[in-house]
């Protein structure tokens, strides 16, 4: 009987690791009880499933942004740690908790595990609109900002964004509509593109995201763009129509995806991204604790484009 692969961290789902230039590596994820930002890190990789965790910042307990705090990413922006997530108002304020909104938090500390954090604010986009899933990268020495979010007038959950920034919380100029969820495997049980984070190697930048609904069918799409081509031009994107990376049942990883980047103490790229190890949820699958955080070598083929393989594997 083949065994279960083991998860680096147990119920953490929409990891995030950052590797950062004073040799530690930064972890955070959305907790099960989805109320604050939780921080750890470690000198190691595998060191990050038993390093210390601390919740710098708590949710309040009633306001636009009290409920359901989801997926932060830790980045260093101009010289300062952010923190972006979502969050929901409380339901004196909106009826329906699925009202999400981009938030930040800052610090100028060293180590952000032990930094004062301050609350930035939301993150403002041309919609007033449910978004999510915020992630930013350097390009050419200009901050941009990626982003799940509902367009009014185009059908379903969430679409993927990309826009430069003024500052790391603030974007400036139009906004490029990259993704829509329109394939067959996008779109089972909700129309949703999300969950996207960068890589750049070998002359082109990858931008992987999630889709379809967070159960079995969660799967993980791959676009890419040439470095040097404008990427605030959809044209510059070509899309896979096949999903990169989803569920192998035989090892009982179910659902794999909102995943990120790094690489390990030799230099390797890394996959980093949640899977649950059943199908029979009980209940909404949102309140279900098992997404639990993975990681696995990413591999290159000789056309210099990423070989995901299959979660549980090497």
């Amino acid at each position: 009987m083949t065994a279960i692969p083991t998860p680096l961290i147990p119920q953490r789902a929409d990891p995030y690791i950052h590797k950062h230039t004073d040799g530690y590596y930064y972890f955070t994820a959305s907790v099960p009880a989805y109320d604050g930002i939780e921080l750890r890190r470690s000198k190691t990789l595998e060191g990050l499933a038993e390093a210390k965790t601390k919740m710098v910042w708590m949710k309040p307990e009633t306001g636009p942004y009290s409920e359901l705090i989801w997926a932060p990413e830790i980045h260093f922006n101009d010289d300062a740690w952010y923190v972006y997530f979502a969050a929901a108002p409380s339901r004196e304020i909106k009826d329906d908790l699925f009202q999400h909104r981009m938030y930040a938090i800052t610090t100028k500390a060293d180590n952000p595990i032990d930094g004062d954090w301050d609350f930035c604010g939301q993150i403002e986009t041309p919609f007033d609109t449910f978004c999510l899933d915020a992630t930013s990268f350097y390009h050419n020495d200009e901050l941009y900002y990626c982003w799940a979010q509902k367009e009014p007038g185009i059908r379903g959950n969430s679409n993927l964004y990309l826009a430069k920034m003024e500052t790391p919380i603030k974007i400036k100029g139009d906004i490029t509509r990259l993704s829509v969820p329109e394939l067959d495997w996008e779109i089972i049980g909700f129309w949703v593109n999300e969950g996207a984070n960068i890589l750049k190697r070998n002359g082109k930048i990858f931008l992987t995201y999630s889709a379809s609904a967070t159960d079995e069918n969660y799967a993980m799409g791959l676009l890419h763009a040439d470095l040097d081509s404008d990427l605030l031009d959809p044209k510059s994107w070509t899309k896979e129509l096949e999903p990169v990376f989803r569920s192998n049942e035989p090892l009982s990883m179910f659902g794999p995806g909102h995943n990120s980047f790094t690489q390990d103490e030799d230099g390797n790229d890394i996959l980093v991204y949640h899977c649950r190890q059943y199908t029979e949820i009980e209940g909404d699958p949102l309140w279900n604790p098992d997404r639990h955080t993975f990681i696995k070598r990413l591999l290159w083929d000789d056309n210099g484009m990423p070989v995901f393989g299959k979660p549980g594997q090497p």
